[in-house]
């Protein structure tokens, strides 16, 4: 079993920048798929990022890309969602998650093939 919780939402102007983290316990946390998601009032949630267990590949939704980043830092078990050029759009919470399957090299945006979720932390793009 994994534990995820993410840290480092809150609210930022238009055009700034915020990083989140995402902290997993549990023995395998360093092997897994992790994945960012998000979702606004009323919205679907939406597939943000994800990054296999080396860190090796990653893949981003549509919409971010190019201004989202996210990494990962196994030695601390943490995943990071670095997150430039805001926009009122990005207004969400966003959750952590984890995928069971060790060592598996690729990155889903479907969210049932997640396993394990975090809480979520608010972020909020304000004009």
């Amino acid at each position: 079993q994994v534990q995820l919780v993410e840290s480092g939402g809150g609210m930022v102007q238009a055009g700034g920048s915020l990083r989140l983290s995402c902290t997993a316990s549990g023995r395998t946390s360093s092997a897994i798929t992790m994945g960012w998601f998000r979702q606004a009032p009323g919205q679907e949630r939406e597939f943000v990022a994800g990054i296999i267990w080396s860190g090796e590949k990653s893949s981003y939704g549509d919409s971010v890309k190019g201004r989202f980043t996210i990494s990962r830092d196994n030695a601390k078990n943490t995943v990071y969602l670095q997150m430039n050029s805001l926009k009122l759009e990005d207004t969400a919470v966003y959750h952590c998650a984890g995928d069971r399957r060790l060592y598996n090299g690729n990155v889903y945006s479907a969210d049932d093939e997640y396993d394990y979720w975090g809480q979520g932390t608010q972020v909020t793009v304000s004009s």
